[in-house]
């Protein structure tokens, strides 16, 4: 069986995963450090803050930037939940700008249009590896007082074209934070993990701090506790800590970063594969009449995306089968596929809490009902791709 997506393991994976076992740290050492280092350097971003998980990071951005109670956060509904629930943890609200028609990315047209007073942050998506209008959008939400958070959960190497020039996700002037998963379906993985890059020194800084319980043993910094009642707490050892800050654990392990180092080391590997395959899967699949292979939101970007997922458009009506009859019998010739997503605000508690109901993002509701992931991963083979092309093809009414 084929899988929508599978991580990409080799012995060099296993290896550097065994050195960290064998060394003296397990978690909070040396190897979160060099990761969290390396990752920022590959990018050209100034800061890259490592955590257990992108929903972690989403928090985290959510926190830092001070968005809260009576605060809006707009972010597409064509997402996993995480990119919406960031905006709830906080106490602010979720809200939801449809996504282009030629595409699975916020629309900067209808955000603008669609605009309201106490929006305070957009989360841009960058669907299967391919950004939203990261400058438009930047344009819209910064004229207004709000910050960008791209959601670059998906987009690990990838980049864009804007104005001649080549951007990397996570290193560009249209967003204030992004942010990256490191899931095993993901281009890059740690097992589980997320990073917050930003150049912003002080976001930053206190994403560091509010990652591992709003501690801090910098003693230049430390404002005393209990030295009016007791002599002995003013005696500043190297065990001193003090907590500033309401945190959380969100900590990732030196086991998962020294993993994270070597694939990072074959990101651009992967990148490349995953574009040969799309490439493959678009010639193969062109003029098939009831089926749309992924669009380009902008030409010129075909050759910087990292394809995260192979998303198509199918016309089940013409088809004569449901979704559910395609699937079966996709797989029963041993190819997987996955629906991703349903649209974030019709979701119950969405709809329970919010009020959110059909009809609030009609293009994104018209995509969902003919969505279907295909297999993309490195390690498919030739024969692999001609198996998924011949079972697709069969469908043929």
């Amino acid at each position: 069986m084929l899988p929508y997506g599978r991580q990409s393991i080799d012995d060099a994976d296993i290896a550097a995963v065994i050195r960290a076992m064998q060394s003296d740290f397990l978690t909070c050492g040396p190897e979160v450090d060099a990761f969290e280092r390396e990752f920022a350097q590959y990018l050209g971003a100034k800061h890259a803050v490592a955590v257990c998980n992108a929903t972690a990071a989403l928090h985290l951005a959510m926190v830092v930037a001070d968005i809260g109670a009576g605060d809006r956060v707009v972010t597409s509904p064509n997402t996993f939940v995480a990119s919406a629930n960031c905006a709830a943890f906080v106490g602010a609200m979720p809200d939801f700008c449809d996504v282009e028609a030629d595409g699975f990315t916020l629309d900067a047209v209808l955000l603008e249009t669609g605009w309201q007073a106490d929006t305070k942050a957009v989360v841009a998506v960058a669907y299967g590896g391919q950004c939203a209008d990261m400058p438009q959008i930047a344009r819209v939400a910064r004229e207004r007082g709000a910050i960008v958070i791209e959601d670059a959960c998906h987009g690990s190497g990838g980049g864009f074209v804007h104005a001649g020039k080549s951007w990397k996700l996570g290193a560009h002037p249209w967003a204030d934070m992004s942010v990256f998963s490191f899931h095993p379906v993901k281009t890059l993985t740690t097992g589980e993990g997320g990073m917050l890059v930003t150049d912003n020194d002080a976001y930053a800084r206190r994403a560091r701090l509010l990652r591992a319980h709003g501690l801090q043993r910098a003693a230049a910094e430390f404002e005393g506790f209990g030295v009016d009642c007791d002599p002995a707490y003013a005696e500043r050892g190297p065990w001193v800590y003090e907590m500033h800050e309401l945190g959380y654990n969100y900590r990732i392990t030196d086991i998962q970063c020294a993993l994270g180092r070597s694939q990072l080391g074959k990101l651009a590997t992967f990148v490349e594969r995953r574009r040969e395959i799309v490439a493959r899967y678009n010639e193969a699949f062109a003029g098939i009449p009831w089926l749309r292979t992924p669009a380009l939101r902008n030409p010129l970007d075909r050759d910087e995306i990292s394809w995260h997922l192979y998303t198509v458009l199918m016309d089940f009506d013409a088809l004569g089968k449901t979704r559910t009859e395609v699937m079966a019998e996709l797989r029963s010739k041993d190819v997987g596929s996955q629906v991703l997503y349903i649209p974030v605000h019709l979701q119950p508690w969405y709809r329970k809490t919010y009020g959110y109901s059909h009809g609030k993002c009609p293009v994104a509701e018209a995509q969902y009902r003919q969505s279907l992931s295909l297999p993309l991963f490195p390690a498919l083979t030739p024969a692999d791709l001609n198996q998924v092309i011949h079972a697709v093809k069969a469908l043929n009414p």
